[in-house]
């Protein structure tokens, strides 16, 4: 709880600094994080996790709003919820395939 990170990527051609703080922790089923620097108006990541059929089922929920009032709303509708979604679903392959390999290379323990 109250720990941050601070993620640097390039994104529509432009490098991004998006600072993020833990705001809620229930361990170990979830977390939420939420942007303290960043080019968005808000944005706010919860991450849940349960048991599912003998592994771990995570749920990304994510609530946003882009600046610039009307166009902003406007780049949400058309571009940024899809570019986020894939976005999260790209990240999420690779922190599964990154425990799943953790896992069978340490024998499952």
């Amino acid at each position: 709880m109250g720990e941050e990170v601070t993620w640097r990527g390039r994104h529509f051609g432009i490098t991004q600094h998006f600072k993020s703080k833990i705001t809620a922790f229930n361990p170990p089923s979830y977390f939420q994080d939420t942007m303290q620097r960043g080019a968005f108006r808000s944005f706010v990541h919860d991450h849940h996790f349960a048991e599912a059929n003998g592994g771990t089922r995570m749920t990304d929920l994510l609530d946003f709003s882009a600046p610039f009032g009307l166009l902003g709303r406007i780049a949400e509708t058309v571009i940024l919820r899809r570019y986020l979604e894939r976005l999260l679903v790209s990240r999420a392959l690779v922190i599964k395939d990154a425990c799943e390999r953790s896992w069978t290379a340490g024998g499952g323990d």
